[in-house]
């Protein structure tokens, strides 16, 4: 029985393609508005003065060193150098990530490929051996190339990121004279235009790479989508060495300039002598921006991945109904049509005036997405799903109505909210954690990782409850299907996400061109404001990668198993318990390599900062110019080294396990590591994320207690930077590239599973 959708099969391939290029297009108008702030001396206002943004500020704010030329040619050189820094680096980067895609695009099509000997003739299908196939042949093929355009999208999804983000940075500094509203609107607005080219191409080449497959695989779904896994690891292994590379760049130039700017020589973060300044807000765009571009990506395009593999062999592929096939698609099409309605709400609804209006109006963004998008993805299931249908459940078909749809995806979205707010409250300084992290400062910095290392361990509580009960319920409801579809909706708000955590970065560099181009302190202080909420906001992004992280690993898992044939994971077999093991262990080697990279590389920057404060007569007196190439060289080189090793720890664990202890030790590792893997990851991003903001608390003074455990420069707030110093790793290099680990270790493990399952396990076939 093929029960009718309402929506036709000729709606669906309409209605995708047409929101992502409304999206595209989205994007293109917010980067023209932004683009409109001049960097050039003759006369730097925004734009006409279009009434509701232009005539609300008094004179006073306008004579502020507006005509100001030098600062404005300040401006415009400091982020000329940022935005050359950042692509240099990005180019070396992928010089070498592009050696690696090349290597691996061969791996697959050979191990696939020998699956059934190179042959060309058509094979019985895997799941209904009555049916033919195409030859594994063809998966091998298909699976490269779908790896290579996952990698590229991936690629181009983080440098565009960059280019942006390098783009608005000095924009939003300028803005900043007119007050804090017009600042904030430029800085979001570049968000918005990251997350929405982001959101839409990984859409658009997704839906044009399974519609280019069908042609060759006609009928035959289950083939099709198995080698669409690999636009999902290619994703993902991009998403790797970004995140891994751009921490360890970010982090050494941060953790060099902060020891020995603000420790030692008592000078303000950002300040122009400091050689490594330039190095730091380079780190910002190629770390969190290009980074966490190809991070949510990869989650987004592997929920896909996961949601189409088990969907083909499920009811829907089987009788060939495209548009319900096409279901985890569709979900992401309306999504980025609210994220649109949602994005106005920041920048031509309601306009921020103030600094205490700044964190709420990104708190806003999350809740209004997330309610219009529990609208949208009722109406998507309502026209796109037969109201009953079956999944496929290890072995056996369930009956599913759908609505229990609607509540999976309904339930990892809402649960991507909790996580999101929790994070919040445990790394804002506007709540309790951090203030009584900030305070434990009095006593040294002892005290101040003590309560921090405890702030982040709390934390990981009510995440994990959240991601426990969304498995739950999706689980019962729509076996590993709905696992996938729980981590599209926790995605499917991608655009707001990556706007709001786009704009953390780009208010971070604002306030470095700020100090460097010698502006006053009324503009320091309003993009500092700005930052304080970028750096809760970032946090929050975080959460949502880490918890998206885990359904997706878990999604993949079932793929996994499925494609194996492995018809349970029994934990008290040997085989699968020593993987259980060493997957568990696999996040902690991760992190000792990616922390003790940043280490060596800090080192590397603290001494060639503090040669220079030495050698170079007049540069504490700001009569001579630090020399700045050499730290971006620094961080540079070591990058790119240090990114290698965790890199091939990751690619290399499946394969390995794989081929010498086959598919059930594998299923233990991938187990073991999501465990283990998610804890480590909220607690090292949030431990972080409240170190940095607890720093930020007693900068700004901003209440009485704040102002108790002094201004800069005091015991109270050394002790807070040597906090700050010691998260800087592991909020930005670890923690988040853990989420990417689990991820890509089930991935992978699911593309070569028709290997693992015909050849794998060599050393068990010998004894």
């Amino acid at each position: 029985m093929v029960a009718a959708t309402i929506l036709p099969d000729l709606g669906t391939q309409v209605l995708i393609p047409a929101c992502a290029i409304v999206g595209i297009a989205f994007a293109l108008v917010q980067w023209v508005l932004v683009s409109k702030v001049k960097l050039s001396p003759e006369k730097s206002g925004s734009g006409p003065a279009d009434g509701k943004n232009g005539f609300a500020e008094s004179l006073i704010e306008e004579e502020e060193g507006i005509n100001d030329h030098s600062v404005v040619h300040k401006c415009a050189e400091i982020q000329n150098a940022i935005s050359e820094g950042a692509t240099s680096f990005l180019f070396t980067e992928y010089q070498y990530v592009g050696i690696f895609m090349v290597a691996f695009a061969i791996l697959i099509f050979v191990f696939l490929g020998s699956v059934e000997g190179f042959s060309t003739k058509d094979q019985p299908c895997t799941y209904d051996s009555t049916k033919t196939c195409k030859p594994a042949l063809a998966t091998a093929v298909f699976s490269t190339i779908s790896f290579l355009l996952g990698a590229i999208t991936s690629v181009v999804s983080g440098f565009l990121g960059m280019k942006i983000a390098t783009y608005a940075n000095a924009r939003t500094t300028l803005e900043a004279r007119k007050g804090v509203g017009k600042a904030f609107i430029t800085a979001f607005r570049s968000g918005a235009v990251m997350g929405f080219l982001l959101a839409a191409n990984g859409l658009l080449v997704l839906y044009i790479t399974i519609n280019l497959f069908k042609l060759y695989y006609g009928d035959d779904w289950e083939g099709l989508f198995e080698s669409i896994t690999g636009y999902g690891l290619g994703g993902s292994s991009m998403a790797l060495f970004g995140r891994v590379g751009g921490g360890i760049y970010t982090k050494a130039a941060d953790v060099g300039a902060d020891l020995v700017g603000k420790v030692e020589r008592n000078i303000p973060e950002d300040d122009p002598r400091n050689p490594a300044v330039i190095a730091d807000n380079v780190g910002d765009n190629v770390g969190d921006i290009a980074g966490m571009g190809s991070d949510l990506f990869g989650s987004y395009a592997e929920s896909s991945c996961a949601a189409l593999v088990v969907a083909s062999i499920s009811s829907f592929g089987i009788n060939h109904e495209f548009t319900a096939m096409l279901y985890p698609l569709l979900v992401s099409s309306i999504g980025i049509l609210v994220c649109l309605f949602t994005t106005l709400f920041a920048t031509d609804f309601f306009e921020v005036k103030a600094v205490k209006e700044i964190e709420p109006a990104l708190k806003k963004q999350l809740i209004i997405s997330t309610a219009l998008m529990t609208v949208g993805i009722a109406i998507v299931t309502w026209i796109a799903l037969p109201s009953s249908f079956t999944i496929f459940n290890f072995g056996t078909q369930k009956v599913v109505q759908s609505w229990q749809l609607f509540i999976c995806v309904g339930v990892g979205l809402w649960a991507g909210l909790i996580i999101g707010f929790v994070t919040e409250y445990y790394t804002s300084n506007a709540y309790s954690p951090v203030q009584d992290v900030a305070d434990s400062c009095r006593t040294g910095a002892a005290t101040n990782v003590i309560f921090g290392l405890a702030l982040g361990y709390k934390s990981v509580i009510i995440p994990i409850f959240a991601i426990a009960i969304s498995i739950f319920v999706s689980f019962s409801f729509a076996a590993m299907y709905g696992i996938a579809v729980a981590a599209l909706g926790m995605l499917s708000t991608i655009a707001t996400g990556l706007a709001i955590d786009a704009y953390g970065p780009i208010s971070d560099n604002a306030g470095g061109i700020a100090e460097m181009a010698g502006m006053s302190h009324r503009i320091r202080e309003r993009t500092d404001a700005l930052d304080a909420a970028g750096n809760t906001t970032a946090a929050i992004g975080k959460g949502f990668a880490i918890g998206s992280a885990a359904l997706v690993s878990l999604a993949l898992f079932g793929a996994f198993v499925s494609r194996a044939e492995i018809s349970t994971v029994d934990v008290l077999t040997p085989k699968v318990f020593i993987g259980l093991l060493v997957g568990a262990m696999l996040p902690y080697w991760f992190s000792a390599m990616t922390m003790k990279s940043v280490g060596k590389a800090a080192l590397k920057m603290v001494e060639e900062v503090r040669r220079q404060f030495n050698n170079i007569p007049g540069l504490m007196e700001g009569t001579a110019k630090p020399d700045y190439a050499t730290c971006v060289k620094i961080s540079t080189d070591a990058s790119i080294k240090e990114m290698i090793p965790p890199g091939a720890l990751v690619m290399l664990t499946p394969l390995i396990v794989g081929i010498f202890f086959g598919v059930e030790t594998l299923s233990g590792v991938l187990a073991g590591a999501l465990v283990s893997g998610v804890q480590i990851a909220i607690s090292a991003s949030n431990t972080g994320g409240a170190w940095d903001n607890a720093k930020k608390y007693i900068e700004a003074g901003a209440s009485e207690h704040a102002r108790t455990l002094g201004p800069k420069g005091s015991d109270c707030h050394k002790a807070a930077v040597i906090g700050d110093t010691v998260g800087d790793p592991l909020k930005d290099t670890s923690g988040p590239s853990l989420n990417i680990l689990i991820k890509l270790m089930a991935v992978e493990s699911l593309v070569f599973a028709p290997f693992f399952a015909t050849h794998g396990g060599l050393l068990f076939k010998i004894f």
